[in-house]
């Protein structure tokens, strides 16, 4: 049985073809996928990944040398070898310049293909060598986000072919995941590495003023409009826009950023005159926008400019052998070397089902640490909501009945008195460490009585 050498993808409309180079090229070692046309030659790029393409270069609708266009914007670092016939070397030519790594000509010897194949992956092999030493450990620009699982070595893998490409991201992941860390990370890793980051929540600044903020706005261009304004898209240029929660993006606004996507252009609010752009961009949402097209909520060109390229986290409970990591991480970040969680409070953490994910688990982590007095943290120190699978097991009932309606009170009570200690009386930070909303915090005090000086902060 032969080594595995690499992953090849043959593109040929010639049946007779693909088969012929699949079966050789299988016989010497290597994975081999084929694709029939060009179009499908794309989406299996963005699907997989591939050491090397071989490609003919005449075939109807998408040519090699689209195709090796496209390759080059997903997936740069991918070989491409162009297969022509005579009488095409002009087109061969200009595909080296496009950065195709060699050209075969029909007829061809498979000893040439061989021969080809095997110095472009050497070649290859000895580049990436060359980047690991480099690098010796996972790049600074990845440190922040944890975990050994192997989709987040996927994950890693992913942001790190990613960042190489000028092509629009898509990040897509539950809330809590850690989408602007992703995109962050894309972006430090990029060429564009030096210059801005720019971050906009598309959910948090309403619908009226978005447009001014993306855009920016000539003096005069609406009320309180006393002076021109720089949008966002300019203090962005040469490095890289993150439009998070795009999904929340109304559809009339939807169509400007499509026309600023395919033009490098837009124009300020209120101006008369098109400013070009050099803006890479990295949009995230928790929405399946695919549902959203088909509900005429968001447009299917827009859907089609921002994912060029797809990078998909995964939920926390999809990646349960991370989340002893993110503890550690988490403890020594709010306590130092100061605490400790017990054997059995992990094990409870990490089968607690975390809907709120790395988010919901830092926030519990914080929580936790403030209102726990003992240097140990065990199973009775974690919130009700995690620990109560563990204390059902052990829960005897009274026989003459009870009143959960107020146990449920006084535990209530107990923990927002806990909480008022730790913050010294500080009912802000009281109530953000039991998660209430201020008003909700307040109405509770007045609810259960306690009668005690509070700075009200």
């Amino acid at each position: 049985m032969k080594k595995f050498k690499g992953n090849i993808l043959v593109v040929d409309d010639e049946k007779s073809m693909r088969e012929i180079l699949e079966i050789f090229l299988r016989s010497e070692g290597y994975a081999v996928a084929v694709a029939e046309n060009g179009e499908k030659a794309i989406d299996a790029v963005k699907k997989d990944i591939f050491d090397l393409i071989i490609t003919d270069m005449k075939m109807p609708r998408v040519s090699g040398l689209e195709l090796l266009k496209n390759v080059k914007q997903i997936a740069s670092d991918t070989i491409v070898v162009i297969i022509t016939a005579f009488g095409t070397t002009d087109s061969a030519v200009e595909a080296m310049k496009l950065g195709a790594y060699d050209y075969i000509q029909k007829p061809f010897q498979l000893d040439n293909i061989r021969l080809v194949v095997k110095n472009a992956l050497d070649k290859q092999k000895l580049q990436k060598d060359v980047s690991l030493l480099k690098q010796q450990l996972k790049p600074p620009s990845l440190e922040n986000i944890i975990g050994k699982s192997q989709s987040m070595q996927t994950l890693f893998s992913v942001i790190s072919k990613t960042a190489e490409s000028n092509a629009s991201v898509l990040i897509t992941g539950e809330s809590g995941t850690g989408k602007e860390l992703v995109a962050k990370a894309i972006h430090s890793l990029s060429p564009r590495k030096d210059n801005h980051f720019v971050a906009v929540n598309c959910a948090a600044i309403p619908e009226g003023l978005l447009e001014s903020e993306l855009f920016g706005y000539m003096k005069g261009a609406f009320t309180g409009a006393a002076s021109s304004k720089q949008g966002l898209f300019e203090l962005a240029n040469d490095g890289t826009l993150f439009l998070d929660e795009i999904g929340e993006m109304p559809m009339s606004l939807q169509a400007k950023l499509l026309r600023v996507i395919e033009g490098d252009t837009f124009r300020r609010v209120g101006g008369v005159s098109d400013l070009n752009v050099d803006v890479r961009i990295i949009s995230a949402t928790n929405k399946d926008l695919q549902e959203m097209i088909e509900q005429k909520l968001f447009r299917e060109d827009l859907y089609f400019r921002l994912n060029v390229l797809s990078v998909k986290i995964p939920p926390l409970r999809e990646r349960r052998d991370d989340i002893s990591l993110l503890v550690e991480h988490f403890l020594k970040k709010f306590a130092g070397d100061r605490k400790r969680f017990s054997q059995e409070a992990i094990e409870l953490l990490r089968n607690y089902r975390w809907k709120g994910n790395v988010r919901e688990l830092e926030n519990i982590i914080e929580r936790t640490v403030l209102l726990c007095d003992s240097e140990i943290i065990d199973a009775e120190h974690l919130p009700d909501e995690i620990s109560s699978a563990r204390k059902a097991e052990k829960v005897t009932l009274p026989s003459g009945g009870m009143d959960i309606d107020k146990l449920m009170e006084e535990t209530e009570k107990a923990y927002i008195l806990k909480a008022l200690e730790k913050t010294n009386g500080v009912k802000t930070e009281a109530a953000k460490l039991l998660n209430l909303t201020f008003r909700s915090f307040r109405h509770k005090l007045k609810k259960y009585g306690i009668d005690r000086k509070i700075i009200t902060d």
